[in-house]
């Protein structure tokens, strides 16, 4: 099955990331549909009232109000009809500790989450962090160029 574009869901309670993203997003080589939330609680409302048209992929800040990504990504990857979801983690969290960094990144890899990403201060980092992730989902072969 084709589709066209890549529908890409952004749970992040920064309003400056969330345009940065869109930004980005709006650079890639490739057809983009961007959805976004502000916060946990609003981001599992989203996803249960679309469960017909779930996101190819959610971006998912670790550090939001009201339900954490965390919670978050527990819930999708418990819940039958959300688990298969691709769920990348996004966050500027635990940046002074790269061990901490690295057992909470082995942590949400185990709950189910496919990647983590610390949120870079640079637009051209950012694009670059995210697109190869976007092309793997493209490679799936779900997706038209």
């Amino acid at each position: 099955m084709l589709k066209t574009p890549l529908n890409i869901l952004l749970a992040d309670d920064d309003i400056d990331d969330r345009l940065f993203f869109s930004k980005a997003l709006k650079e890639m080589p490739f057809s983009t549909k961007l959805a976004t939330v502000h916060d946990g609680d609003e981001l599992m409302n989203y996803l249960n009232m679309n469960l017909i048209n779930l996101p190819d992929i959610l971006f998912l800040d670790l550090s939001m109000p009201r339900k954490t990504g965390f919670e978050c990504l527990f819930e999708i990857k418990g819940n039958p009809k959300l688990m298969n979801m691709p769920v990348v983690m996004f966050s500027t969290s635990f940046k002074s500790n790269d061990k901490y960094e690295l057992s909470m990144i082995e942590t949400l890899k185990g709950i189910g989450a496919q990647d983590y990403i610390r949120k870079p201060d640079e637009f051209l980092l950012l694009k670059q962090a995210i697109q190869p992730i976007l092309l793997k989902e493209i490679e799936k072969g779900e997706q038209i160029v």
